[in-house]
């Protein structure tokens, strides 16, 4: 068994690389205004071929500024922009848009660029929120951990979300995401057939809530993982 998972692994990884390179890239240089559409539609075609399936739990609140997202590996952003009918605006870290192809998606994909070893990074990821609230018409999203679980267990979120979120009192809402590391685990190097669940949690108003909003939702959606976790019922 455990062969397989390692074919299914490549597999998946091949699935990606050759989706991403040879048809999203360039149908985003040349059809920029239908960049949102290019990403929904050839994520679900990745999850097709990867023979994975995306369930939705609750909704995504059309009010929300930023969306708060538990983070397994690249899966979660496949799920997400498959099962999603807006053009999402992700946050990565510098050295993804530096990378070779995936970089190039980000870029063409208009998302944002964070710097985390700059002391100027957080000052202008203040000034992109706000930009993509403010003109373009998009949700940010955002992996408080900053970056990938090698468990179920939650990393420390990071502060500057939190920051972000109190600066421009955003309303957002977390997005606890699961399964997705079963259909390709990026840590082992193993793929599986299997059910990418989503489940969207209830929003908060930052200038309404607690300044303990960030730790409650940490919690609230640790809490969440460890249910389903128990349940056992994901994953296939």
């Amino acid at each position: 068994m455990k062969i397989f998972a390692k074919i299914r692994f490549y597999w998946g990884a091949f699935t990606i690389s050759t989706i991403v390179a040879v048809i999203m890239i360039p149908l985003m240089m040349i059809l920029p205004k239908f960049k949102g559409d290019i990403l929904h539609y050839f994520n679900r075609a990745i999850l097709f071929f990867m023979n994975a399936r995306v369930k939705v739990y609750g909704k995504r609140d059309n009010s929300v500024d930023l969306c708060l997202i538990n983070h397994q590996g690249i899966m979660d952003i496949v799920a997400l922009e498959a099962s999603e009918n807006i053009h999402l605006r992700w946050v990565a870290k510098k050295e993804l848009f530096d990378a070779t192809w995936f970089g190039n998606v980000l870029r063409y994909g208009d998302m944002i660029e964070v710097d985390r070893d700059s002391k100027a990074g957080l000052i202008k990821l203040i000034k992109d929120v706000k930009d993509t609230i403010e003109n373009k018409d998009r949700v940010v999203a955002i992996f408080p951990e900053g970056t990938r679980a090698k468990g179920q267990a939650l990393l420390q979120f990071k502060a500057g979300t939190q920051i972000v979120a109190n600066k421009l009192k955003l309303k957002v809402q977390p997005i606890v995401i699961v399964g997705s590391k079963y259909v390709l685990n990026e840590h082992i190097k193993t793929g599986h057939s299997g059910t990418i669940e989503v489940h969207y949690l209830e929003s908060i108003d930052v200038v309404n809530s607690s300044k303990e909003w960030y730790k409650n939702i940490y919690s609230t959606m640790q809490e969440y993982i460890d249910k389903i976790e128990k349940d056992k019922s994901i994953y296939r």
